[in-house]
């Protein structure tokens, strides 16, 4: 009875999708060329407004039927190129661009030749630097950047120059680093004011969600965050979008919901052989927000999709990578200890799990050999260190983790306690939470329970309200803070984070949703 509530919420929540797709499927934005075929223009418009939202293979479709309705058409093969580029990943199939633009013309010369205005050819000679440039990926990005920022000085007005630039700004500014920071606020200020200007551009709230996902400046991208999966609600990543807002508030219903839908749209649009990226990140993204509203039971039903997709796509590293992720983070989230053998193929979240369950239920040794192996991937990932790497840092929190547990476990406390302000240390080095937790244990999270447990609690407090400025109203921390204040005999301060939980967790028949509901009642009375 209690899963048929939360299924009767979340298909309330999904129905505004259902309903936004008849509405308005990609949204709109103002892109005139020089084609004089109105067919060209008019898949060219559909393919560039599914473009901003990257839903990679409905754009391509349709700038093929551009090109085929004006073969002649340059900015239909520049929207086609740009389809193969991931912007804000470290992924980018760089010769199928180079044969997309070769079809325009075999030399850089015979395809500006074909884009007879100044702000067509700043579009193509941007995307030559990308495609044909020298230097690796983040010197071509940067290169890109730049000429963007050329043409965005010399058509200041355009609307569409405007969003590729601050596109290209997040794109440059890489994974980690201030300069990058920068960048994206900056690329923020001009997707913000194109979504004043039109709340209904795909890319204006697109990437004004990308660069304000951080918990810091998230407020400022929550509206286009309630805008963006109404207005390109045919395309999975819209739909799926929303959520790294929503996350950064801790509004976890919708995040269930804006990943639910995202889903079951990359499901409707997948056919064998397609890239599952939009399916997959959506689950990834899905589980984490039904885990937070503990919903134990949707957390699982998360990984037997899971499954089924490695079933079908087990070629694709990012799939495969995925399930042992979210085996882990529903452990790890929901205290059911379990442990698997540690082999030379034990990926981080399955060497992170084993090595606290296996802490927890007393099998040192097993935690030991978890504890080796991670600390050689993080070894590992440290020499191969790249400007768009998210791993080092999360490799070594962790590695820290399991060995701060096993250092308390065996007795040394204080040893086990200062591995784990290290974690906390290097956890505040690291760009601004987004998204999913990275590491899969928050640092300030573990170390607060730590001190918890070895009768620190006012340490405890300040590690958990650390933590939720980071990660507002995250469970668990949530939990943790509610008893260290019990813990330090301030009931009344405890009251708070125990009501939080108790909204999110609803009904649900959980030991920790009992406490905080006795709590709360006891206050009352008091």
């Amino acid at each position: 009875m209690k899963q048929l509530g939360r299924n009767c919420i979340l298909a309330a929540a999904l129905g505004f999708w259902a309903h936004a797709v008849g509405a308005n499927e990609v949204g709109t934005i103002h892109f005139p060329t020089s084609t004089v075929s109105e067919e060209a223009q008019a898949h060219f418009m559909r393919g560039a407004t599914i473009l901003h939202s990257f839903g990679w293979k409905q754009a391509i479709a349709e700038f093929k039927r551009a090109q085929a309705a004006d073969p002649d058409f340059a900015m239909a093969y520049w929207g086609e190129s740009l389809c193969y580029n991931h912007p804000l990943i470290a992924e980018m199939d760089r010769q199928t661009p180079q044969d997309v633009l070769s079809k325009l013309g075999p030399t850089l010369d015979a395809r500006l030749a074909k884009a007879p205005t100044a702000r067509e050819k700043g579009f193509l000679l941007a995307v030559e630097v990308l495609f044909f440039g020298e230097g690796d990926i983040k010197a071509r990005r940067t290169a890109y950047m730049e000429a963007m920022r050329d043409l965005y000085g010399a058509q200041p007005n355009d609307d569409e120059v405007a969003a590729f630039y601050a596109l290209s700004l997040i794109s440059a500014g890489g994974a980690v680093g201030k300069a990058g920071e920068r960048q994206r606020i900056l690329a923020g200020s001009i997707a913000l004011q194109l979504f004043h200007r039109d709340p209904n551009h795909p890319g204006a709230a697109h990437y004004t969600i990308h660069a304000f996902d951080d918990p810091v400046h998230a407020p400022l991208a929550l509206p286009a965050a309630r805008k963006f999966a109404s207005i390109a609600a045919s395309v999975s990543h819209a739909r799926h979008m929303p959520s790294h807002i929503f996350i950064q508030h801790g509004m976890w219903e919708q995040v269930s919901a804006s990943n639910q839908s995202a889903y079951d749209a990359a499901v409707e649009l997948w056919e064998p052989g397609d890239n599952a990226l939009d399916m997959t990140h959506a689950l990834d993204w899905g589980q984490y927000g039904d885990l937070q509203l503990g919903d134990y039971e949707r957390a699982e039903m998360w990984i037997e999709r899971m499954k089924k997709i490695v079933e079908k796509n087990g070629g694709q590293a990012f799939v495969v990578s995925t399930l042992p992720r979210i085996e882990a983070r529903l452990i790890l989230e929901t205290r059911q200890w379990r442990t698997k053998s540690v082999t030379d193929a034990s990926t981080a979240p399955e060497l992170l799990a084993t090595g606290i369950s296996a802490v927890n239920l007393g099998e040192l040794a097993l935690a030991e050999q978890a504890s080796k192996a991670l600390a050689k991937l993080a070894k590992k990932a440290a020499s191969e260190e790249s400007f768009y790497s998210r791993t080092a840092a999360p490799l070594a929190i962790m590695d820290k983790q399991v060995d701060g547990a096993i250092l308390i476990a065996r007795g040394k406390t204080d040893q086990g306690l200062a591995r784990l302000e290290e974690s906390v240390k290097l956890a505040e080095q690291m760009p601004l939470p987004r998204g999913a937790a990275n590491p899969i244990i928050p640092a300030h999270e573990f170390y607060g329970e730590a001190l918890l447990a070895a009768s620190r609690p006012g340490d405890a407090v300040k590690q958990f309200n650390a933590l939720l400025l980071r990660m507002p109203n995250r469970s668990l921390a949530l939990l943790g803070l509610a008893r260290s204040y019990v813990a330090l005999g301030d009931r009344n301060s405890a009251s708070a984070p125990y009501r939080q939980l108790a909204e999110s967790w609803k009904s649900r028949d959980l030991p920790a949703l009992r406490e905080a509901n006795a709590h709360l009642a006891a206050t009352q009375v008091d």
